[in-house]
């Protein structure tokens, strides 16, 4: 498969990279399960799937809820995740699904940031774990403005990367401000570009290692599921954990499938570092 079919494919895109070391002053913040979990961002959270003209509660979020009830059964699930959510549109508005009209799991108004604060403050002290979400449709954007094309790619690359940073930075600061007790767990990105690994790797990897960099800074913690979506060092391996990870080697989509979502949520309880209460 070529790389410009492989971008083709692209519908989502995932947890991937290298880790950034975070600054020893910027310890996270861990928090035990309170009354609600939220969770924020575009359609892998949402989960990307009806059932009977309704949003399926098929999605990581609900794997990890049923590990969060584990340890406080009353906790109660918030899932504001909106398919086709940017970085930008989630401070300034414009979900794609919103706009449609089309099925949210929990209905929101106005940008999600600003659905996300309010409830922040409705339930002040009452939040912890909230899992963001995002940057996958900022890397379509990136690969549509350039027709595909990797050396286009590669150029605009680290300023795109900036303006994710940029906004995950504003996000994470104003979500830390309302909620400064919560634990806030951000997951990565993943690679499903089939064909073009050797390329696109390195770059989902720096996206990636700013993620981390901007979740540490406001004592945030990486889920990062490159590693396990995609095993370095065998292509072969990165090929068979991408086709179980996403649906897209069966269905042409690179959304997780239920094998993806369960181990995600595997990975973001790991990140949460809960195994503790356990």
């Amino acid at each position: 498969m070529t790389f410009a079919v492989a971008m083709l494919l692209v519908s989502a895109t995932g947890p991937a990279g290298s880790v950034a070391a975070a600054d020893p002053e910027s310890v996270p913040q861990f928090n035990p399960p309170k009354s609600y979990y939220l969770a924020f961002g575009d359609s892998i959270p949402h989960g990307n799937a009806w059932a009977n003209g309704v949003a399926a509660k098929a999605s990581f979020v609900y794997v990890f809820a049923e590990r969060l009830q584990q340890i406080r059964p009353s906790i109660r699930v918030v899932n504001y995740g909106c398919s086709g959510e940017s970085t930008a549109t989630f401070i300034s508005g414009g979900c794609p699904m919103q706009l449609l009209g089309l099925p949210l799991q929990d209905p929101f108004e106005g940008p999600q940031l600003d659905a996300a604060l309010s409830f922040l403050r409705l339930h002040r002290g009452e939040v912890s774990p909230i899992t963001l979400t995002l940057a996958s449709n900022d890397v379509r954007q990136l690969i549509t403005a350039c027709g595909y094309e990797f050396a286009c790619i590669k150029a605009n690359a680290p300023a795109a990367i900036a303006s994710i940073g940029a906004n995950l930075s504003d996000i994470l600061g104003r979500l830390r401000a309302e909620a400064p007790e919560a634990e806030i767990i951000v997951t990565g990105m993943w690679s499903s570009f089939i064909g073009a690994f050797d390329l696109a790797d390195p770059l989902i990897m720096e996206l990636n290692a700013e993620i981390s960099r901007v979740a540490s800074r406001q004592r945030a913690r990486f889920a990062d599921p490159f590693p396990v979506f995609n095993p370095q060092g065998d292509p072969d391996a990165e090929l068979a954990a991408i086709c179980t990870y996403l649906r897209l080697c069966t269905d042409g989509d690179s959304h997780p499938s239920a094998a993806g979502h369960a181990a995600l949520a595997e990975i973001v309880f790991a990140a949460s570092d809960y195994a503790r209460l356990r």
